[in-house]
């Protein structure tokens, strides 16, 4: 995505443009399911010095415009895609922690109704596939 498109969504959020906002925002476009530290190398070398409370605090603001989603597997680190606002779900690699994108099996959000709602309204349904990538279960294969 093209920096022209950033700031379009940047502006459509009502969000100041500013060159850290950009950079994170084009991180996380070329690296998909991305840890923190991994944004602040990639803003880094784009930008020169960047602190690590700055590039926090960007994440946390596109997190709360709705530009970016914050995912956490269990026991992983906390990971950020661009990908918003569709319910999709993810796989992890159990061996590497890869993490790739799986389309909704019903289509409409939330993707699974639950079977008992306790009276809240629902709106997403967060589900975790968890298995052996590709690469890991070619390397290892099952005993």
């Amino acid at each position: 995505m093209a920096t022209r498109e950033h700031e379009t969504r940047l502006r459509a959020a009502s969000l100041r443009v500013t060159r850290p906002r950009l950079a994170v925002l084009a991180a996380l476009q070329e690296r998909p399911h991305v840890d923190t530290e991994t944004v602040i190398a990639t803003v880094r070398n784009e930008l020169g010095a960047v602190s690590h409370q700055a590039v926090y605090d960007v994440l946390r603001v596109l997190t709360d415009a709705g530009l970016v989603r914050r995912i956490q597997p269990a026991g992983a680190v906390a990971r950020y895609e661009t990908r918003v606002g569709d319910n999709h779900h993810h796989v992890v690699c159990r061996s590497c922690g890869a993490i790739a994108d799986v389309d909704c099996a019903v289509g409409s959000a939330p993707c699974l109704t639950a079977s008992q709602d306790h009276g809240f309204v629902v709106d997403e349904a967060e589900v975790v596939y968890w298995g052996t990538c590709p690469g890991c279960a070619t390397a290892r294969p099952y005993e």
